[in-house]
């Protein structure tokens, strides 16, 4: 799970969804992880984002060690990792690998996920 400037965002959507994310094995990057850190649940923590946080995240997807992203990134936003931000998106357009940008379709690919699991 990652978040551009959408922290607090992340946050509420972790604990709004924190029934499932207690099964899931979570990794973020440094700062978010920290975050989602705060609200109990285990999180494997990477580097920041502008550290290679979001390259380490995108290898995982190449390799096939993720079933989905959560990236909430703001569309409004100037980023100094932005070539990190869209690698990461083409690596998962690349590999299949489901990525929500948004709340509503993080809760899509959760709900997904889910299913599949049951």
């Amino acid at each position: 799970m990652r978040t551009n400037g959408k922290k607090a965002e992340m946050v509420a959507f972790v604990k709004d969804h924190i029934e499932y994310l207690k099964k899931a094995h979570l990794i973020a990057t440094g700062t978010t992880g920290t975050y989602i850190l705060q609200t109990g649940l285990q999180v494997e923590l990477k580097l920041s984002g502008p550290k290679g946080g979001d390259a380490q995240i995108a290898a995982l997807a190449a390799e096939g060690k993720i079933s989905g992203i959560i990236f909430f990134r703001d569309p409004l936003g100037k980023h100094p990792h932005e070539p990190d931000i869209q690698m990461l998106m083409r690596i998962c357009d690349l590999y299949n690998v489901p990525l929500a940008t948004n709340p509503a379709t993080g809760s899509l690919i959760i709900e997904g996920l889910l299913d599949e699991k049951e």
